[in-house]
């Protein structure tokens, strides 16, 4: 996708280092960071400079890459996939890289082993461009038939940031979004501000006003009010991991959402590649979900009057409070998932039926 008319991915190497778009400075600032060492890797998953689920498997790919560069002995690499794994806990495309390149670097020489991992980091990457323009070509079906029915802008309300910058390109929630508006049907966006890291004011604006895209940013508890009143006719998520029950994981807010969905008849679609699907978790009680330091709700970050960017207390100062980053939105209140193969139920046999499993 394209800032400021160029067009980039949100992770590529280059030059022995990994490139990454820093999103902890966006919207205000657009910087592009290397990633050096094994600890540069975990360190941006950690710290969110790279975010959403496919991207982050993204990063760990490369981030093995980074290891090897390093060292090539396979305690150090094991040691490595250990870190990367626990950087963050909930989003499965983490593991699911991680696994995958441990397993094709089985048995490999050692001096061939960076050849072979920066090839699967790549297409691991490459493939998930193709999955989520897939995912585009699908939800843009259901867009299409709301369009072909009223006649009018179709207003979309997304949570956090499912976009391109969530993933290597295109994005998951957004791809439907960008098909439909290359293909001239007229969207408007609600995009959820999605407190405490404001991931949707902070980034999914961000990259819908780069594609021109009409948006318009609201608190997090607007959605409900408009959807009684009409004003939404379709809502689309991404998601941290699925399981193969149809229940879905994503950004903490979304349950509350699929509820308003639900008692309001406006349909609620999860969109997600097949590395986010965990076929393994049946109950969603046993998901991880993290927890994360909770001075990310008690300050904020902008820019002030003078162009400088600065951190503030918005809490009483002795003021406790807790930081959970996902919540869970059973399967029951999902309209359907949109994945690259298509369209399907949220639930066992919908998946199962899908993806031959």
């Amino acid at each position: 996708m394209r800032v400021k008319g160029k067009k980039y991915r949100t992770i590529w190497y280059e030059n022995n280092v990994v490139k990454i778009i820093d999103q902890t400075k966006l919207p205000h600032q657009f910087v592009i960071k290397d990633l050096k060492t094994i600890k540069d890797a975990v360190n941006a998953i950690k710290t969110m400079e790279v975010r959403g689920a496919p991207l982050i498997g993204g990063t760990a790919a490369y981030g093995i890459v980074l290891a090897i560069q390093e060292n090539r002995g396979l305690d150090f690499i094991k040691k490595s996939s250990e870190e990367l794994v626990h950087s963050r806990p909930t989003a499965i495309n983490l593991q699911w890289a991680i696994h995958r390149m441990n397993n094709k670097l089985s048995f490999v020489k050692s001096d061939e082993l960076l050849d072979v991992a920066l090839k699967e980091a790549k297409l691991i990457c490459d493939e998930d461009v193709k999955f989520c323009e897939n995912i585009g070509l699908n939800g843009l079906k259901i867009i299409e038939e709301i369009y072909n029915k009223n006649n009018k802008t179709v207003n979309i309300l997304t949570h956090c940031n499912a976009g391109w910058l969530a993933t290597i390109d295109w994005g998951t929630a957004t791809s439907p979004i960008y098909h439909a508006h290359k293909k001239g049907i007229p969207i408007h966006v609600w995009v959820d501000e999605t407190r405490p890291r404001n991931q949707g004011a902070n980034l999914t604006s961000y990259e819908l006003n780069e594609e021109n895209i009409p948006n318009t940013i609201i608190a997090d508890n607007t959605g409900g009010i408009l959807m009684q009143r009409g004003e939404v006719d379709m809502c689309i998520v991404g998601t941290d991991r699925t399981l193969s029950t149809g229940d879905v994981c994503n950004k903490i807010g979304t349950y509350l959402k699929a509820l308003a969905a639900h008692d309001n008849n406006v349909p609620f679609y999860v969109a997600l590649p097949s590395s986010t699907i965990d076929w393994d978790i049946k109950d969603f009680k046993n998901i991880p979900i993290e927890e994360r330091n909770s001075e990310e709700l008690s300050h904020i970050e902008g820019k002030d009057e003078n162009n400088n960017i600065q951190k503030v207390l918005i809490y009483p100062e002795t003021s406790r409070s807790m930081n959970l980053a996902f919540d869970i939105t059973p399967a029951k209140y999902v309209t359907g998932l949109i994945t690259e193969k298509g369209i399907c139920e949220a639930s066992k046999e919908g998946l199962k039926q899908m993806f031959n499993k």
